[in-house]
């Protein structure tokens, strides 16, 4: 997998659109749909927010950290 279909997975887990994914997580829907379409990756203080946000919800982050630091790049 990739880091935006790992993000589109724990998005989908928790039922949530985009743009409610985007508010959990204190980021524009734009942002959510860039990082899903893997045009941009998240920045480090995203990514903590993403972890936050799985810890809360009991979703394990290790495939998204591992793509985010060790995957190629989608672009």
């Amino acid at each position: 997998m990739t880091y935006s279909d790992e993000i589109k997975k724990i998005r989908q887990k928790c039922f949530l659109s985009q743009e409610s994914f985007g508010r959990e997580l204190g980021v524009s829907f734009s942002s959510i749909n860039r990082w899903e379409g893997g045009k941009t990756k998240p920045n480090m203080s995203a990514m903590k927010k993403i972890k936050e946000f799985c810890e809360n919800q009991g979703i394990d982050f290790k495939p998204l950290e591992e793509e985010w630091l060790h995957g190629k790049d989608e672009k």
